[in-house]
């Protein structure tokens, strides 16, 4: 394939791999480190890791003009700036690590601060933009009860979803660990992909969601647990509330990659009767982990029986041998052997990469709500 351009974007996007669901790395004081903490004295403490600096400072409009703030670096590589008597307000501010502007690596909107490049060729690639009509994104807020905070997702419509009347299927689409509800739509090209797909006649109307996996924690993990709680009970609330869905198990769809696919795992196994279709993305268990496989492989012969009945598919892909998750996932696959649930499973060269993502969605979404 030849390819003709290479454009980039600074868009709200993150290219990068989601990583850290799939492979153990070395703690550091980074891992649970509050970047900005409020101090009851009104005062704000903006803090960064950044071991091998030689001089940190801040910028921005939350930096007072005509004083001197104090920086200290801990032993452990943290600096900390304190700006006293902040006032009530929205504030814009970056670090200055010997000299280069540095966007808070630990905000919550550090996932959509980096630039996205698109390789574009000949136009015709499934992902690529087309002349056909197009769906909807929303970015949408719900409050969510679980986790006691105002959370975002977003939502593709079909086209033509505005003047219908009709109630359609959903699928609930996650992304992986260090990403957000915004990967989807942007790297993964979820919003081009489904459009295309639908013009073509290869997919069913569907509504799909994109809600967000990532959940501030100490451990990592933890979050798994949290999103699966939140989805149950107030993201599918939500949705169900506000648009035209059937609220079948048959009619609704979980699917997630990386840490997005342990979610999909943590929220489909436990509710399994919720959801008639289960894609799991380059994840799976850790392999070292013998008491969670001792438990989770009795969980699943206990279910087993139950679990062939009611859910339609439940799909298991992988990026070849290079997916850093393919050892988990075949590892983990044994205890779903072992207890005679079934499942399917295929791969592709990609490995742990949006490349292997996005064909996951085309390849799958046309068999959705079809059996």
């Amino acid at each position: 394939m030849k390819y003709k351009k290479i454009l980039v974007w600074t868009l709200g996007a993150f290219l990068c791999f989601p990583l850290k669901a799939q492979w153990r790395m070395a703690p550091t004081p980074n891992d649970t480190l509050q970047s900005v903490r409020i101090e009851k004295d009104g005062s704000v403490v903006l803090s960064i890791y950044a071991p091998q600096a030689q001089n940190v400072r801040i910028g921005g409009d939350i930096v007072p003009w005509g004083k001197e703030l104090k920086v200290v670096k801990s032993d452990a590589g943290v600096w900390s700036i304190k700006v006293p008597e902040v006032k009530a307000g929205v504030y814009r501010y970056h670090f200055l690590v010997d000299g280069i502007k540095v966007f808070d690596p630990k905000s919550p909107e550090a996932s959509e601060t980096s630039a996205l490049m698109s390789v574009k060729s000949d136009g015709n690639d499934f992902f690529a933009m087309k002349q056909v009509p197009h769906g909807a994104i929303a970015q949408r807020y719900y409050y969510s009860k679980s986790l006691k905070t105002t959370r975002r997702l977003h939502v593709w419509t079909p086209a033509g979803y505005e003047k219908g009347s009709d109630n359609l299927p959903v699928l609930y689409l996650i992304h992986g660990g260090g990403d957000t509800d915004n990967s989807w739509p942007t790297v993964g090209c979820a919003g081009n992909i489904l459009d295309n797909l639908l013009a073509e006649g290869k997919i069913k109307p569907m509504i799909v969601v994109m809600p967000n996996g990532t959940i501030p924690s100490e451990n990592l993990m933890d979050e798994v647990p949290l999103f699966a709680e939140d989805l149950m009970n107030d993201i599918i609330p939500f949705i169900e509330a506000n648009y035209r869905v059937l609220t079948d198990k048959d009619h609704r769809a979980l699917a997630g990659l990386s840490m997005g696919g342990m979610e999909t795992l943590e929220a489909g196994l436990n509710h399994y009767h919720q959801f008639g279709y289960l894609w799991v993305l380059s994840s799976g268990w850790f392999e070292d982990d013998t008491e969670m496989y001792a438990e989770r492989g009795a969980y699943l012969k206990k279910i087993a029986a139950d679990f062939n009945k009611t859910v339609r598919v439940l799909h298991f892909t992988q990026g070849g041998p290079e997916d850093i998750a393919y050892k988990n996932c075949k590892a983990m696959l044994k205890l779903f052997d072992a207890a005679g649930i079934k499942y399917q499973y295929s791969e592709a060269p990609g490995g742990h990469t949006w490349h292997t993502w996005r064909n996951d969605l085309y390849n799958l979404a046309q068999k959705l709500f079809k059996d």
